[in-house]
């Protein structure tokens, strides 16, 4: 049986799809702990990265039944729906990878003011920071009003604002790097699929290869 054959087609097909699980499960797993940050959350590209995750998911599961099955219709419906997430995933990648620190910065700062001085208070000290940038006299307030342990520590705490954009710019690279590599991977799986799609199962007709 030469490599490009019905088996090793089916086989390539299968394990790719693997691979599109795993991807999908890193997806929803970095992007809903950068939703836990509270403040990233804000960032609506996060949500639809987890809606790419779990699309991927669900399609990968998919393709893999169809797979072992080399079963027409589901993996027809397989390369158009696979063809659909390329797109979004690609534009929610670059979307990811092209929101600086500046603009990171515009949306923590405002969301941190929209919150509650209970939520405010919580996320300093599960954090261990206090305030915000330190940029306007709200900020030095809220700095004042500290509770965090890391004020009992040292006489100075590490700015919330820093650790948030810290965690905020290490997600999107993240989702970023790797939604836009494997996004390219979901063209060889439609080109599997179509591939596999037309070859002719040996098992329907034995003979024929003997």
């Amino acid at each position: 049986m030469v490599c490009g054959g019905f088996a090793c087609s089916k086989n390539a097909l299968c394990a790719l799809n693997v691979v599109y699980m795993l991807v999908g499960l890193l997806l929803i797993g970095v992007a809903a702990w950068a939703r836990g940050l509270g403040l990233v959350s804000s960032i609506h590209i996060i949500g639809g990265v987890i809606v790419v995750g779990v699309f991927l998911l669900l399609i990968a599961v998919a393709g893999l039944v169809g797979a072992v099955n080399h079963h027409q219709v589901l993996l027809f419906f397989y390369m158009i729906i696979l063809g659909l997430v390329f797109i979004f995933q690609f534009g929610i990648s670059c979307s990811c990878l092209a929101i600086n620190l500046s603009k990171q910065t515009d949306v923590i700062n405002a969301s941190w003011w929209v919150m509650s001085n209970k939520t405010r208070d919580e996320l300093e000290r599960n954090f261990d920071c206090c305030g915000l940038f330190n940029l306007t006299t709200l900020d030095q307030q809220d700095y004042a009003f500290c509770t965090a342990i890391c004020k009992s520590r040292s006489p100075t705490c590490q700015m919330c604002g820093e650790k948030f954009l810290k965690h905020s710019d290490e997600a999107l690279k993240i989702l970023g790097g790797v939604g836009l590599f494997f996004s390219f991977t979901e063209i060889l799986g439609m080109w599997l699929a179509m591939r596999f799609r037309n070859q002719k199962d040996p098992r329907a007709n034995p003979s024929a290869f003997l």
